[in-house]
């Protein structure tokens, strides 16, 4: 009996190592973000028109349910896009990125960092194209492409701004937001 019960305290324990699977994405429980692994705090679906476009993770050091909380934490942050969508042209998702800025954080849209993390996003990304954007307590904000970096550029004010993307008062998705805190 007692085998059985360690048996079963490893299963459970184990359990949350398990990737989670979000419209056909594999959703790693953690990754690796500079010196640190980051858990994962939520997952979610970004739709456009009825369309699946991407799954978005949200990674962090300590669990979030708030954008408050989120704002407020000084740990490392990793936003991941797993593209699902067959394509999604380049401009729409600098547009989008803009209008998300604009929406939630205009002051941070205007600025020459906010222009320079823009200009990064020149390809189109296809189903199967995994979007990292790293965002780290110094300000430091950096983004890869398929495992490609992009662009690094640091600026306190732009992490705030692009994390507002998501989950500002105006997202782009009410249901993603909920789901990479945890609450979908």
């Amino acid at each position: 009996m007692r085998k059985l019960a360690l048996a079963l305290s490893f299963l459970l324990l184990s359990s949350h190592a398990w990737a989670l699977d979000v419209a056909g994405v594999n959703v790693a429980p953690t990754v690796a973000a500079g010196q640190k692994t980051l858990s994962l705090n939520g997952a979610g679906i970004r739709t456009k028109l009825f369309f699946k476009v991407y799954v978005g993770s949200l990674y962090t050091e300590r669990k979030v349910t708030t954008p408050v909380q989120l704002l407020a934490d000084p740990g490392e942050k990793l936003l991941r896009m797993n593209f699902v969508y067959k394509k999604v042209d380049k401009g729409d998702i600098v547009k989008t990125f803009a209008e998300g800025l604009e929406n939630n954080s205009p002051g941070v849209a205007r600025s020459a960092e906010a222009k320079a993390f823009l200009s990064w996003f020149t390809a189109d990304f296809v189903a199967g194209d995994t979007v990292d954007i790293s965002l780290s307590p110094d300000g430091t904000v950096a983004a890869s492409h398929n495992g490609k970096a992009l662009g690094t550029v640091r600026s306190p004010a732009l992490v705030q701004g692009v994390l507002l993307i998501w989950f500002g008062e105006k997202p782009a998705d009410g249901g993603l937001k909920k789901g990479m805190l945890g609450q979908g």
